[in-house]
């Protein structure tokens, strides 16, 4: 291919395959986000409230990344095996994190330490910037929608994660 017909000039011009461990990736992308958003919080609540605000900060965005997390985990660990069941298990796991988010906070109700507004803007942030993480993260990768290699073993069990 020539450059005109898009090919970059002195690159060889490869194919590319799916995007290895995607759903660590986006993880790590939301992580990465959401972490800048808890250090401006906590500083700016160490500022208003001192370290009450910081826990209540802290408490928050680890409660959220807690929750996301683990749907992120369970979503690798089955899109390894079945990687067009991980949409689908994606959209249970939502549910049921939604139901159980609430039954935690129903349940621990409100310690004495807790700084409400502190909390509730940390957690409402968090999953904001998480969500637009995510989905940006996961309009960035590629999943293989043909066997390239027809006959060949394809099967990357076990070798990503080596």
């Amino acid at each position: 291919m020539s450059p005109a017909d898009g090919a970059q000039t002195g690159r060889p011009l490869v194919a590319s395959g799916p995007t290895l461990n995607p759903w660590l990736r986006i993880f790590r992308t939301a992580m990465m986000w959401t972490g800048l958003v808890a250090a401006v919080l906590i500083v700016a609540s160490l500022v208003v409230d001192g370290t009450a605000g910081v826990g209540s900060v802290l408490f928050g965005w680890a409660l959220v990344i807690a929750f996301s997390g683990v749907s992120l985990l369970i979503v690798h660990v089955v899109g390894r095996d079945n990687p067009h069941g991980a949409m689908a298990m994606f959209a249970l796991i939502y549910i049921v994190k939604v139901a159980v988010f609430a039954a935690v906070l129903l349940l621990i109700g409100r310690p004495d330490w807790l700084e409400a507004t502190w909390f509730f803007t940390a957690a409402l942030l968090t999953v904001v910037v998480w969500q637009v993480a995510e989905i940006r993260a996961f309009s960035r990768i590629r999943f293989q929608l043909y066997d390239d290699n027809a006959g060949e073993e394809t099967s990357v069990k076990g070798k990503m994660d080596v």
